[in-house]
């Protein structure tokens, strides 16, 4: 249970640097990060797999760089259904998802999980 909790926060402020970071991505405070991060963990484990099985052959033409494109969608989803926390453009979203997941990996690799 705490190893869940963790990565919660860990996607959280690995959410609220994203937004920090770039101008594009806007987030209300840390309240809201907590709740993205929340939505974006059932997002990727609801409609994320439904996504990748029915795009898997643009995946291997792409080298799994189509991967990008639903993390990206993931993100604009995500966006649609939390107040406070808003994408600009599809770009920005790319962009976005590539933080969220370099900073969350980083973190995640400090604390070994």
């Amino acid at each position: 249970m705490t190893h869940l909790l963790l990565v919660w926060l860990i996607n959280a402020f690995a959410v609220y640097v994203t937004a920090s970071l770039l101008g594009g991505i806007y987030i209300k405070n840390f309240w809201a990060a907590i709740i993205v991060a929340l939505v974006l963990g059932l997002i990727n484990a609801i409609v994320k797999p439904v996504l990748v099985f029915f795009s898997f052959p643009f995946i291997i033409v792409t080298l799994g760089l189509f991967l990008l494109i639903i993390n990206a969608l993931m993100l604009l989803l995500a966006a649609t259904l939390v107040d406070g926390f808003a994408v600009s453009n599809f770009g920005w979203a790319v962009l976005g998802s590539l933080v969220i997941s370099l900073v969350s990996w980083m973190l995640s690799s400090m604390f070994n999980i």
